[in-house]
């Protein structure tokens, strides 16, 4: 018999499975401080949370039945996740219970911009029978831009079809394989840009997404477009939003979410008459709420009687031995990955991991996570991959993972390699760990190098010629930018070569253009490894 505590407030519909199961005994005890949690928690197998409860490590000391914590949510910051991991206890959240629902939302906010319900509404009820302010828009035959084809954005775009609109739909991991089965048109932002007459965003929040529509893309959009938000504030630029609204260019808006929540009093959005606003209600519905809880409460389940799970959000246990061995290599493996992810254009098709030396003779499955999670997260997010989900996720976005071992280390005593197959390209990077030095990039592409995987870092290709170096380091000083290290390589002289520099602050996509314009440059790009 399992003992299953639930401290936060759950609708019995939620909690049904573990009531009805014969081998769990549940207890619903909410309100609990944390000292009155630490005097309980110990007879327990399993604990069951939303928001309220925080989970710290001294809960979590205190527990030594626990296996697994079930949050009925998606977000898990009330967790000590790191505690959990080193008490080996599974960390599990539902993050499928809230698709729909936010679908569902975002086609209210699109519906309600394209015919001004709220406006038309207030109006209305204030006396006024006005039908002359309020002609709308049809959503059959316009364009629908879809940013990110993850769980939500898909079910909008299939929605979409039923209401007669053509889908542009754009992601990283989007090939035209998929594209093609979902029956939408992989396009770039760009073309979502310059063609779509309603723009829907379903990314999250990473830096690479921060402000993807901003002042550049406001100044090329396609008059008249109508821009919808419910996934994350911070996607879309507020401020340059509300000027292209003013200025005709954009025809209306609407948000569920802001950069800063709750909006301050003054926010623009508040008052604006042509923008739309929610607070945060994209997962607030009885069916999203029951639905996580249904979701968590299964798993939860699995995992208490030992069958296959999903949706860990954090590291389950591993063998001492294998542990000993793989574990400093976690932070190469997870950086290589990203690194490779970050110099590669097109969406990713295959992720390659080749192991070299004593790591042959090793199960990498655990490594092979963290490379795979390193790839992910820089387009999903590390707050949407980890190394448990990272496997589920590339498959449910047809990335082939491939695994390649060898006892032919070429002169290191471990090595890892990670190739990445994009629909336009193939970028390799490898690296291993050095004795006193810790973790080092040792090649990328076909050229050997030696660089410490941290920080801001420049990858330059360009001809191997007298003075390419002088021009690139004049160019970055005049921009108060400082070269910490440098790294060149090449094959022949003459030929093909790379440079790796590490300097001190973030370089701008201006710089890197001006960088890519020099003489015999062909491409710069800047990494980031933290």
């Amino acid at each position: 018999m399992f003992k299953v505590l639930v401290s936060d407030p759950i609708s019995d519909l939620g909690i049904s499975l573990l009531v009805e199961a014969s081998d769990i005994s549940i207890d619903k005890k909410t309100g609990l401080s944390e000292d009155e949690l630490v005097a309980i928690i110990g007879e327990y197998d399993a604990l069951l949370v939303r928001s309220q409860t925080r989970v710290t490590e001294r809960i979590m000391n205190a527990g030594k039945q626990l296996k697994v914590i079930g949050r009925a949510g998606v977000g898990v910051d009330n967790i000590d996740l790191d505690a959990a991991t080193k008490r080996g206890i599974i960390v599990i959240n539902a993050p499928d219970g809230n698709t729909i629902t936010t679908c569902e939302h975002t086609f209210a906010m699109m519906m309600a911009v394209a015919r001004h319900i709220p406006q038309a509404y207030l109006k209305t009820v204030g006396g006024e029978w006005d039908r002359k302010s309020f002609v709308g828009v049809e959503l059959r035959n316009k364009v629908l831009g879809v940013l990110g084809m993850g769980r939500i954005g898909s079910e909008v775009g299939a929605r979409a079809k039923a209401f007669g609109m053509e889908v542009l739909g754009y992601d990283p991991f989007l090939t035209e394989e998929r594209a093609e089965k979902m029956g939408v048109r992989k396009a770039s932002v760009e073309d979502i840009i310059a063609e779509a007459d309603f723009i829907t965003v379903h990314t999250p929040l990473t830096p690479e997404t921060r402000h993807m529509i901003g002042k550049e893309q406001f100044a090329k959009i396609k008059k008249g477009v109508r821009i919808v938000n419910c996934a994350r504030g911070g996607i879309i630029d507020e401020q340059a939003l509300v000027e292209a609204i003013n200025a005709g260019q954009v025809a209306g808006a609407a948000f569920d979410v802001f950069e800063e929540e709750p909006p301050a009093a003054d926010h623009p959005f508040l008052s604006h008459p042509k923008i739309i606003v929610t607070p945060h209600l994209g997962a607030s519905t009885i069916e999203a709420q029951e639905n996580v809880a249904i979701d968590v409460s299964e798993q939860l389940l699995h995992i208490l009687r030992g069958e296959p799970f999903k949706n860990a959000v954090n590291m389950p246990p591993v063998a001492a031995d294998v542990l000993a061995k793989l574990e400093p290599y976690f932070s190469l493996g997870s950086k290589l990955g990203s690194f490779a992810a970050q110099i590669a254009e097109g969406p990713v098709k295959e992720i390659s991991v080749a192991y070299a030396g004593e790591l042959a003779d090793v199960d990498t499955q655990q490594l092979t996570r963290h490379v795979v999670a390193g790839v992910l997260a820089y387009h999903l997010g590390s707050d949407q991959v980890n190394v448990v989900n990272a496997m589920h996720l590339a498959k449910n976005r047809d990335v082939n993972v491939v695994i390649v071992k060898s006892h032919a280390s070429k002169g290191f005593t471990n090595q890892v390699s990670v190739t990445l197959r994009t629909d336009k390209e193939e970028r390799l990077v490898a690296g291993t760990l050095l004795n006193g030095f810790g973790p080092r990039i040792t090649q990328v592409d076909k050229f050997p190098v030696d660089v410490e995987p941290q920080g801001h870092i420049l990858l330059i290709s360009h001809h191997d010629k007298p003075g390419i170096i002088g021009r690139v380091g004049t160019l970055l000083g005049t921009r108060d930018i400082n070269i910490a290290t440098m790294q060149v390589g090449r094959k022949i002289v003459g030929g093909a070569a790379i440079m790796v520099l590490g300097v001190d602050k973030g370089v701008t996509k201006q710089v890197l253009g001006e960088i890519t314009a020099l003489p015999d440059l062909n491409n710069a790009k800047e990494v980031q490894l933290y």
